[in-house]
């Protein structure tokens, strides 16, 4: 099985081995994660990793489908969400739901 890695930004680390976080949101450009999958898990802004997920699904979604549902699974409300994916991908309406479980 191949190893892959995946970076998210330091002020998520602590939900994400808390098991708080369990779905990431993307753009195109990281839609190639496989269903079974484990991945390496690093920061974003040291490259120092810090667990392994199992991908569980990736599903397309538009950005003016994302529910309070997908909030809970990052954490946060719905209005931090639409927040923190327009900082990180301000114009863009197709993305990519990444479900994953802490190994």
């Amino acid at each position: 099985m191949a190893l892959t890695e995946i970076t998210f930004f330091e002020r998520f680390e602590a939900d994400i081995l808390a098991g708080k976080k369990t779905i990431t949101i993307r753009d195109e450009s990281e839609k190639h994660f496989i269903k079974d999958s484990h991945v390496k898990v690093s920061t974003y802004e040291a490259g120092r990793q810090f667990c392994e997920i199992c991908i569980q699904d990736v599903q397309a979604i538009q950005k003016d489908q994302l529910s309070d549902f997908h909030a809970a699974q990052e954490n946060m409300s719905l209005n931090q969400l639409k927040q923190v994916i327009d900082e990180i991908y301000p114009n863009v309406k197709s993305l990519y739901v990444i479900s994953y479980q802490l190994l």
